[in-house]
């Protein structure tokens, strides 16, 4: 065997496992992407049903012919879906994670390195899931490799799951009943979280709002954070300076922490990126999204995205609409085929008229794109934490309408910690949409948002820097768990 040969099949190999959702798929894609420019050969693991719904948007032979970076697939054990284009229902997922996936994940495995014994390529030498997957630990130790557990969320939003257990125990949840939903218990103020202070129920990841003792979302994810101190690292997509004070009391109990973020920053460093073609998307991109933004004057323009997993009764998107058109200004708004519950999203002809010269809708677009274009003044936003940190990123201020799971969590933490948004009543109207609109695009608060939003800016920009955090705790990662582990 020659030199050459031995060094190919010494090359680390790690295996990356998503949630199968858009917003989780996403980060570890990128995450994958900076492991791979590091000199580790990946192996990207979709279900069968996200990767059908990866090549109709990409293209059939998208993902193909790739050097050291491949794609699988595992099923998911779930019903054909009514849409093959929407976003499955939570708790199938969840109730799928937690009962159909670990088998067919330990096949694959077992399968790859079969493989490699038989074509001299590199084994499985590392696992690195999704934090919510966390049978992967499972899997992980029954071959004794390292894993690193990515988590998707921001640090708030991990710490919110990560006391559901105590909040149990405490008789916070489950709810007795669904009155406690309206009738102001929602309100109580939870003063023993660290580095979370004075937050409320309401402001938690929402799956404690359950009154249901065996709720799968809430045991999943509850679960998942209490195992995350079995991994060997434990990632968060977000960076130190953003979010210190919570960071350091989850290191207290995960000393193998490390903060990377945001990724789209160390992404933008690779200066031949052979995987640039490699999209994020389970929609397909609009694209003339960005020369409709190039007639606009700077900072006028509303940026509306609800993100992959958002549903809105009809009721609501009318209220939206006429509270955008009111504003006055202009807006891109996104508005995915299956945003308006059990039916086509319809607009009135009086709203149509109305924007006709101010307004683009669009069924998907470049998000992050369309984030750093000069004329894009304000987001008004679903407070994912995507969304959140890509906003951070472009120093964009946002109006938040959080849906649930960490939502709530992430738009207490940029109303209160960052000084960057402002929210939205869950009960929309549209005097309500208009008036926040105009303080954010015209307001002495949404200027004081605009220069705290650059301000985050350029601390992100330090953090990825040559000699930032996240730069470090990548190195780190890489070269003390993933690097020479077989």
């Amino acid at each position: 065997m020659g030199s050459m040969e031995v060094a190919a099949n010494h090359k680390p190999h790690a295996v990356c496992l998503p949630f199968p959702y858009q917003g989780h798929i996403k980060p570890l894609l990128k995450f994958a992407k900076l492991l791979h420019h590091r000199g580790i050969r990946i192996t990207f693991v979709n279900t069968e049903y996200n990767h059908r719904r990866f090549l109709k948007s990409l293209g059939p032979n998208t993902l193909d012919g790739f050097k050291d970076f491949r794609f699988e697939t595992i099923p998911d054990g779930l019903p054909p879906s009514d849409s093959a284009d929407s976003t499955q229902d939570i708790y199938d997922i969840c109730d799928a994670i937690q009962n159909n996936l670990l088998a067919p994940f330990q096949s694959l495995l077992a399968k790859l390195n079969a493989v490699a014994a038989s074509n001299n390529t590199p084994p499985v030498t590392s696992i690195v899931s999704d934090g919510f997957m966390s049978f992967s630990i499972t899997a992980a130790e029954e071959l004794g490799l390292p894993i690193v557990l990515f988590f998707p969320t921001a640090a708030c939003g991990f710490m919110g799951f990560k006391h559901y257990r105590a909040l149990a125990e405490k008789g916070f949840t489950p709810l007795k009943d669904e009155r406690y939903l309206s009738n102001g218990y929602l309100d109580t103020v939870i003063d023993w979280i660290p580095g979370m202070k004075d937050i409320r129920l309401r402001d938690l990841p929402t799956f404690l709002r359950t009154t249901n003792p065996n709720d799968s979302a809430f045991s999943l994810t509850s679960e998942a954070t209490e195992r995350a101190h079995k991994a060997s690292a434990v990632v968060i997509h977000t960076f130190e300076a953003l979010e210190q004070d919570i960071l350091d009391a989850i290191s207290s109990m995960i000393p193998h922490l490390y903060p990377i973020g945001p990724l789209q920053l160390l992404i933008n460093q690779i200066e031949e990126d052979p995987l640039k073609s490699v999209g994020y998307s389970l929609w397909k991109e609009e694209a003339e999204c960005i020369p409709w933004l190039d007639t606009k004057a700077p900072n006028s323009v509303v940026y509306v995205n609800f993100g992959s997993v958002v549903v809105m009764t009809p009721e609501h998107l009318v209220e939206f609409g006429w509270g955008l058109a009111n504003s006055k200004h202009h807006f891109l708004w996104v508005i995915r085929p299956d945003l308006v519950i059990g039916e086509s999203a319809i607009l009135p002809p009086e709203f149509v008229a109305e924007t006709k010269e101010r307004c683009l809708i669009a069924g998907w677009c470049p998000q992050e794109e369309v984030l750093n274009h000069p004329s894009v003044g304000g987001f008004l936003t679903h407070s994912g934490w995507n969304s959140t940190i890509e906003s951070v990123t472009a120093g964009v201020p946002m109006l938040s309408w959080p849906f649930f799971a960490e939502q709530q969590t992430n738009c207490w933490y940029t109303c209160n910690g960052l000084g960057t948004g402002m929210e939205i009543d869950n009960d929309v109207k549209r005097d309500e949409v208009e008036k926040l609109v105009t303080e954010l695009m015209e307001g002495e608060k949404g200027k004081k948002m605009k220069r705290k939003a650059n301000e985050w800016k350029k601390i992100a920009e330090e953090a990825t820097g040559p000699h930032g955090s996240s730069i470090k705790n990548l190195d780190f990662v890489v070269n003390n768990v993933l690097q020479g582990k077989y």
